[in-house]
């Protein structure tokens, strides 16, 4: 299975058993990016997560 990085637009290979929400990094620009869809491959740019500072 194959889609396109959204940040440099090289074709990303990934495993057969990847499932959506499964985070990947760019082996092209080291984006991490999140698989969004199957069907067709999609991916984005995985949303960074604020740090939780116990507020």
């Amino acid at each position: 299975m194959a889609a396109e990085c959204p940040v440099c637009v090289n074709e990303i290979d990934f495993e057969d058993d990847t499932i959506v929400g499964e985070l990947l990094a760019c082996p092209f620009c080291g984006t991490e990016l999140e698989v969004v869809n199957l069907g067709p491959p999609t991916l984005e740019v995985a949303p960074e997560l604020d740090e939780d500072w116990g507020q």
